[in-house]
């Protein structure tokens, strides 16, 4: 599954945020359904390690000069639920990347 989330905010800006925020990202789960590991591996790559429903799921935020792109390893087992972690993505990865 991949995302792209544009912006118009600058790489520093959105690294910074990101960083900010990260710590959040197993919030945007049912309470107690996931937890969730990230490392900034490179600068602007932020790799993710979801445990959600019993099933690991890889991923990682790539922070580019217009948008950010999000993308994530499916396991079949959870592909009914792509729409809904589609629409969590952009909600809560645009309230992010806002313009404050």
């Amino acid at each position: 599954m991949r995302v792209a989330l544009p912006h118009d905010l600058g790489r520093e800006e959105v690294r910074r945020r990101m960083h900010e925020h990260s710590d959040k990202i197993g919030s945007y789960f049912p309470e107690g359904t996931a937890r969730v590991e990230t490392t900034w591996p490179e600068e602007d790559r932020m790799e993710l390690l979801v445990t959600a429903w019993g099933q690991r799921v890889d991923g990682y935020v790539e922070v580019q000069d217009a948008q950010v792109i999000i993308e994530f390893d499916l396991p079949a087992i959870l592909g009914m639920a792509r729409p809904l972690i589609e629409r969590a993505i952009r909600k809560e990865g645009g309230k992010l990347l806002e313009k404050r």
